[in-house]
């Protein structure tokens, strides 16, 4: 097996990625609960839609070529996959928060890397399985079962977590095919039917201040999608996956300082279990890649 490939572009790419996808939560965080979270959505999908063609129309190739992909049912399904990720967990920040949402979210590297296996055809080694299931412990540590207080609500993020994961390994999965463009232009718009389909009948009325945070979070929702295809598009997936904690981190901060968030020390344990779990992981399998 060769070695992991790093590009330092691709590594801040995916830092930047991380830290505007904090962003966007926190606006996403405000305008669910004040208006039906499926519209939100879908207005960001709307612009996302409009962006991603304007692009492409100004491309080598135009739209045809944009449209045109080695592998349209895949890219199809990652497509439908985080656009519905992105309703589920929008709706864990209506219901447990930022820092509890995000503290349960931060066990998806650990996904990625349990289903790097049948997704990339990856090799997970004992070690690295051992890791993945140390870090579920942390995800135990973090909802608290059994102990009177486990909100089943917590479960919301956790779906989004295992969603995500598919769609990373996804986009990882369809860049061996597709140029970036073709996965942006078709997130854009298969994301724009999707949520369209879902929250069209859910419209509400917006204050004029509340669509500028609303064209702040299309702004913010764009940048980061593509700065995460660019990112796995240089990088190995495997070699920049703990930098994903860093949405964790950016997301609780926004959280404390701006909703009046707090930590509870059950979660914080937790997600020190998580966080530990995958940066080892993350060490395993560049050992096996040096291998």
């Amino acid at each position: 097996m060769s070695g992991a490939r790093i590009s330092g572009t691709g590594v801040w790419m995916m830092i930047g990625a991380m830290f505007v996808f904090a962003l966007q939560d926190g606006i996403s965080r405000h305008l669910a609960g004040e208006y039906n979270v499926f519209m939100v959505i879908m207005v960001r999908y709307w612009f996302f839609a409009v962006f991603v063609i304007a692009l492409a129309s100004r491309s080598a190739g135009g739209i045809a070529r944009a449209a045109k992909s080695r592998i349209p049912f895949i890219q199809g399904f990652r497509s439908v996959l985080i656009s519905l990720e992105i309703l589920v967990m929008v709706a864990a920040f209506t219901v447990l928060g930022l820092v509890e949402s995000h503290a349960v979210f931060a066990v998806y590297p650990l996904l990625v890397a349990a289903l790097s296996g049948p997704v990339l055809g990856e090799t997970v080694g004992w070690r690295r399985w051992l890791a993945i299931g140390v870090g579920f412990i942390g995800v135990l540590v973090i909802l608290q079962p059994g102990f009177g207080v486990f909100q089943i609500e917590a479960l919301i993020p956790l779906l989004a977590a295992t969603m995500f994961a598919l769609y990373s390994l996804l986009t990882r999965y369809v860049s061996r095919s597709d140029s970036s463009a073709v996965s942006f232009f078709w997130m854009g718009v298969v994301g724009a039917l999707v949520t369209t389909a879902i929250g069209f009948s859910f419209w509400e009325n917006m204050t004029p201040v509340d669509w500028a945070w609303m064209a702040a979070l299309c702004v913010t929702s764009a940048g980061s999608h593509f700065l995460l295809i660019r990112a796995y598009a240089l990088t190995e997936a495997s070699a920049i996956q703990p930098l994903a904690y860093l949405q964790l981190v950016f997301a609780s901060a926004l959280g404390i300082a701006v909703f009046g968030e707090t930590l509870r020390t059950n979660v914080a344990i937790g997600v020190g279990i998580v966080i530990a779990a995958g940066l080892f992981t993350l060490w395993r399998a560049r050992v096996a890649a040096k291998r």
